[in-house]
């Protein structure tokens, strides 16, 4: 996958101008095929974690957040997702001890640690594989453009540092879809705040409709960190916002280097980063979803930085949720009374 494009993430020039009539174009076919498909209503329910941007808004850790609070509540979750940079089509249970990043993409591999996941390009097959197999609700990693299953609620993911970018439709700018439009059809907007007095949100809210709720992105055990020299490496949506939490966190950063979304990396790249850092005196650190895309035999002592998403406002996602959760039967009991 190609790097984004710098432009993207800046006002609109003329590069933005130049494309926006293909952007136009890219917006127009999405629509069309949103309204001639006829959505599958699957039997459970569907909650569908998207975004607007192309690249990484923060959907992955939002996914495992809400497999881990249903599954609190009783309900036997699974997650399903398009697997993307890995070679199956299924749909196919991802067993981590069996499947490689090569075989169903990195983020499923995560996602399967929390609950149990199916990576499918067909959504629809994967959602009757999920159900087939005893889900009692599904989360739908992606998919919020995608009509061939209609979804009980639609989440958007935003990334509070990033917004939107210069809010163009792809190429001339990152939005998978014409902005206004795309938050009327949300149900509700996850935002992945950079700051913690809730200014992001409020100007979120003033623009949109949906209920707004706001998720912190937080490392574990970042401290241990503090004053140690690092060289960081990363091949995410956006590498910077995992070297700027390096830098929060106190460590100090010799280098960092940003490879492009889902980069598989090469035994021949991970040597040199091991060189570098000896030369430097420093540890290898990289994200927990890059990790997955490291060789087994390169692994060995590369640190690897988790995150995990706090929820401020714990009753909003409560009150979001409520129709859901009433909604669902296990065994044939309700689960009305596991509301917290």
């Amino acid at each position: 996958m190609l790097a984004t494009p710098v432009f993207w993430g800046k006002p609109p020039g003329f590069l933005a101008d130049l494309l926006s009539p293909i952007g136009a174009a890219y917006d127009t076919v999405g629509r069309l095929r949103r309204v001639m498909f006829r959505s599958e209503r699957p039997p459970v329910p569907v909650v569908c974690v998207g975004n607007l941007v192309t690249g990484g808004a923060g959907k992955t850790p939002i996914v495992m957040a809400l497999s881990i609070w249903l599954a609190e509540r009783g309900i036997p979750v699974h997650v399903v997702t398009r697997g993307y940079g890995g070679r199956l089509r299924g749909p196919v249970r991802v067993d981590p001890t069996r499947h490689d990043a090569q075989a169903v993409g990195d983020e499923a591999l995560l996602l399967a640690i929390r609950a149990p996941c199916w990576v499918s390009r067909d959504r629809t097959a994967g959602v009757r594989a999920a159900v087939a197999d005893g889900a009692g609700a599904i989360l739908l990693d992606d998919g919020f453009q995608n009509p061939t299953v209609a979804k009980t609620l639609g989440l958007v993911v935003v990334d509070a540092g990033y917004g939107f970018g210069n809010e163009r439709v792809i190429p001339a700018g990152p939005l998978r879809e014409n902005l206004r439009r795309g938050l009327a059809r949300a149900d509700a907007v996850v935002l992945l705040a950079a700051d913690r007095d809730g200014s992001s949100a409020e100007r979120l809210r003033s623009g949109c409709g949906a209920p707004v709720l706001s998720a912190m992105l937080e490392p574990v055990s970042g401290e241990r960190l503090t004053g140690v020299r690092l060289l960081a490496f990363a091949g995410i949506g956006r590498p910077e916002k995992f070297f700027a939490t390096l830098r929060a966190l106190g460590a100090n950063l010799v280098d960092a280097r940003a490879f492009a979304d889902h980069h598989a990396f090469r035994v021949v790249e991970l040597e040199g980063l091991r060189r570098d850092a000896e030369r430097a005196g420093a540890r290898l650190i990289t994200t927990a979803k890059d990790i997955v895309r490291v060789p087994s035999a390169q692994r060995a002592e590369i640190e690897v930085l988790d995150v995990e998403i706090r929820w401020p406002d714990p009753m909003a996602l409560d009150l979001l949720f409520e129709p859901v959760v009433r909604s669902i039967h296990v065994d044939g009991r309700e689960l009305a009374g596991h509301l917290r």
